[in-house]
């Protein structure tokens, strides 16, 4: 009886020990697909907005009047907010699953910052100031540096707590800039302060439209120094380079190219509201709609699971030259409206 009662106990600890891996091994397995769906869930990109409304509604809660400026102010803290508080919160500087997990979402928040960082740095350089001589806008002097801080820092202070202090300072910026008892506070919607800042944007595009073309790689002809007898450069390099992003970088630049044109939709959407009368004057209304046009065909659903690279002609489908397609499109018609807007 002992030897059998034995037996019993060892078969019913045995199926214990099965019954408790079996009840993990479900648990986990339900884990990972919550996650993985939350992670789906997380990489969608935001809705665009609409500049006028928000203007209007951020003006209202500043118990303030819609000034020039306002609508670019309000939609940069917009966009800002949009980084810090979308479905997931801000995911670059995120160390748990599945944040940690994620490289799509980071590489559009990266996007979307770059644009960010690059607008409060012409805010507080030109828009804000009636010459170069002028003296810089305390709040916006503070608040751009706030915006170049590391992104992907979670600590110590994290990159959230960075941005959400520069949010504060472009809010006291635009109450400052309603407010007629303060005329140190100003926006100059000025054909030359618009022309500044989309230089900075053709700059951004154009690096973009290269990186998505190298997806698929190819030989480069060294152009650095053509158009100047006289140009040199620190040190030399070949006549003829091997110009491609690697493979593991491919949907990293997708994504990042995705997130700026996102950002940058909603600023020139903005700008055609504050900058509307210098627009006008110069015939250019219909330029800048056009880049918004091309660049509204970068949000468009991506129905692949992932982003496909294959070759310019080959069978499969390679996204990167899509994308790169409507970016080089856009580019070309801001130089055509930069060229407007230096025209007497």
């Amino acid at each position: 009886m002992d030897d059998q009662g034995s037996n019993r106990a060892r078969e019913m600890t045995r199926g214990g020990v099965g019954v408790i891996a079996i009840t993990a091994g479900s648990a986990l397995a339900v884990l990972a697909i919550a996650l993985s769906a939350l992670g789906i869930y997380w990489s969608r990109d935001p809705e665009p907005f609409d500049v006028r409304a928000n203007a209007a509604s951020f003006a209202a809660a500043q118990e303030r009047s819609v000034v020039t400026g306002t609508v670019m102010t309000a939609t940069l803290i917009k966009v800002v907010e949009t980084l810090l508080e979308k479905p997931g919160g801000y995911l670059s500087n995120d160390i748990a699953p599945p944040g940690v997990f994620l490289d799509n979402m980071p590489a559009w928040e990266f996007g979307v910052l770059v644009q960010v960082r690059d607008l409060s740095k012409a805010m507080r350089e030109t828009l804000s100031r009636s010459q170069s001589q002028s003296k810089e806008d305390p709040d916006l002097a503070l608040a751009e540096p706030q915006f170049n801080y590391d992104n992907s820092s979670w600590i110590l202070p994290s990159s959230e707590d960075e941005y959400e202090a520069g949010v504060r300072k472009l809010r006291a910026y635009s109450r400052r800039l309603a407010d007629p008892q303060k005329p140190d506070a100003q926006f100059y919607a000025r054909a030359d302060n618009l022309r500044y800042w989309l230089g900075t944007v053709d700059s951004r595009l154009g690096s973009l439209s290269q990186r998505l073309s190298a997806s698929v790689g190819r030989a480069r002809l060294n152009t650095d120094l053509a158009g100047d007898s006289a140009a040199q450069q620190s040190t030399p390099s070949p006549d003829e380079m091997d110009v491609k992003t690697p493979w593991t970088q491919v949907d990293d630049v997708f994504y990042e190219a995705r997130g700026s044109s996102w950002a940058i939709i909603q600023f020139l959407r903005a700008a055609e509201v504050d900058f509307a009368d210098v627009l006008a004057k110069k015939n250019a209304t219909v330029s800048l709609r056009q880049i918004i046009r091309e660049l509204e065909g970068t949000q468009e659903p991506m129905w692949s699971p992932v982003v496909l690279n294959g070759t310019g002609f080959g069978p499969l489908a390679n996204h990167s030259l899509v994308m790169a397609s409507y970016i080089s499109r856009a580019d070309a018609a801001l130089i055509d409206l930069r060229a407007l807007l230096a025209q007497g």
